[in-house]
């Protein structure tokens, strides 16, 4: 073996050793054998769920210990610590989450406003003007508002309102902008759609409370509905620098270069198990984890000082003078493939973002399923949670010829009936979208 060869093989195992001795520190040397990433993760979303920050950081922490490349993990703990009031940690993550590639628009608004809270304004404005045409108008012209820019935050939201989006979520995130602005007269005229009358007053001396230019920190977290607190920091120890890719090992000379794997997507075909995977509580996602995911109890950008919770009204609000009402959007036109009630399963993925993305690929690569639903189901299986992309409404011999035309290209697919449940499925997390054909 050349001195080289030897050097190389210490340096590797010199990083082996330091991920044991990080596994052990973060049991708190309690003997026991560290957690599984399914077991941490599972529990982290759980504890979420149930509004226990601080269990959530705990369990998410081994979580991204146990699999520290893996995107949603570093995206699971981030709204941990956004959860937790911890801005700092939680700017760090979702920067790292961005690095392993989950650009979904929850998770890039959530690092937007975790730099915002560290009176990072500057960071904040770069990552929402990378991303900017992935951003749902409303989000991203309030969180250009709590960067330092209430000007063109009113622009994008008064636009969006005068686009046809008149909805409280809009209408009150234009409010607040409007209040940030300075502009107070039609900070209240817009916050009076949804707010009542006397409540009005108490929302506006809130938000003035809030005005000052150092009062980042409070903006974001009163948006947030979250507590800040004192953050030491993302422990060194899941810091992703400490656990580089194989590529980047590679080029470094720790490790023999080795054939890149194709990513993260698995075969329609390698799904579902033989067997359903072990029943898991995991019924509901975390806020901000994924595109398109809005669990019930998750963090929302609009936090309730921004949106007030209007009584239930017989008629609609009022909509303001300088907007018009959407109009209601015609239906696609419906393919003779989707009139029946099976679903073609194309593949399955490790992040809703990359579902999604899938999806629009799909449709590129079999202009068949260009007024297909689509269905995309959150599964777990052998531990690890997949998002499968399906097409949806066929017939059965329409739903079989197409799996046909898939497998001739060399991709996977799987016929199944709607009303069948996959083994390992979870919950639909995504359906009912269809695109007209062009």
């Amino acid at each position: 073996m050349s001195i080289e060869t030897k050097a190389r093989n210490k340096r590797f195992v010199q990083l082996a050793v330091t991920t044991a001795l990080a596994t052990t520190a973060l049991t708190a040397c309690t003997g026991k054998t560290a957690p599984s990433h399914s077991y941490s993760a599972a529990h982290a979303e759980q504890a979420l769920t149930k509004g226990n920050a601080s269990k959530a950081v705990r369990h998410a922490e081994a979580a991204v210990l146990a699999s520290p490349r893996d995107a949603y993990t570093r995206t699971l703990l981030a709204n941990a610590y956004l959860t937790d009031g911890r801005f700092a940690s939680a700017a760090t993550t979702f920067a790292e989450a961005i690095e392993l590639g989950d650009t979904a628009p929850r998770t890039v608004i959530s690092h937007a406003l975790a730099q915002v809270a560290i009176g990072d304004q500057m960071g904040a404005l770069g990552t929402l003007s990378r991303f900017e045409d992935k951003l749902d108008a409303a989000d991203y012209g309030l969180a250009m508002a709590l960067a330092g820019r209430p000007d063109h935050g009113v622009n994008v939201l008064g636009n969006a309102l005068r686009g046809g989006q008149n909805t409280p979520k809009v209408r009150q995130n234009l409010a607040y902008a409007y209040a940030m602005q300075g502009n107070w007269r039609a900070a209240r005229l817009m916050a009076a759609e949804d707010v009542p009358a006397g409540e009005v007053g108490d929302r506006m001396a809130e938000w003035a409370a809030l005005a000052r230019p150092e009062a980042f920190t409070g903006r974001v977290a009163t948006v947030l509905g979250v507590q800040p607190q004192a953050d030491p920091g993302q422990p060194q120890m899941l810091a992703l620098s400490n656990h580089p890719s194989v590529d980047m090992l590679a080029a470094s000379g720790e490790a023999e270069p080795v054939a890149a794997p194709r990513g993260d997507f698995a075969f329609a075909e390698e799904l579902p198990p033989v067997e359903a995977a072990p029943a898991v509580d995991d019924g509901a996602d975390v806020a901000l984890a994924d595109a398109g995911l809005a669990p019930a109890g998750g963090i929302r950008f609009v936090g309730r000082e921004v949106v007030q919770d209007t009584p239930i009204q017989a008629a609609r609000p009022a909509a303001p003078r300088n907007a018009r009402a959407a109009a209601p959007a015609s239906a696609a036109p419906r393919s003779s493939s989707s009139s029946g009630d099976y679903n073609v399963q194309l593949g399955s993925f490790f992040s809703m973002s990359d579902a999604n993305e899938a999806w629009k690929q799909f449709q590129k690569r079999y202009p068949e399923l260009a007024s297909s639903e689509r269905v995309i189901t959150k599964a777990r299986v052998n531990g690890k949670i997949y998002y499968r992309v399906a097409a949806a409404g066929f017939a059965k011999t329409s739903a079989d010829s197409m799996c046909r035309t898939v497998k001739s290209r060399g991709d996977g697919c799987i016929a199944y009936a709607a009303s069948r449940k996959l083994p390992g499925a979870i919950a639909v997390v995504d359906a009912g979208v269809r695109v007209a054909s062009r």
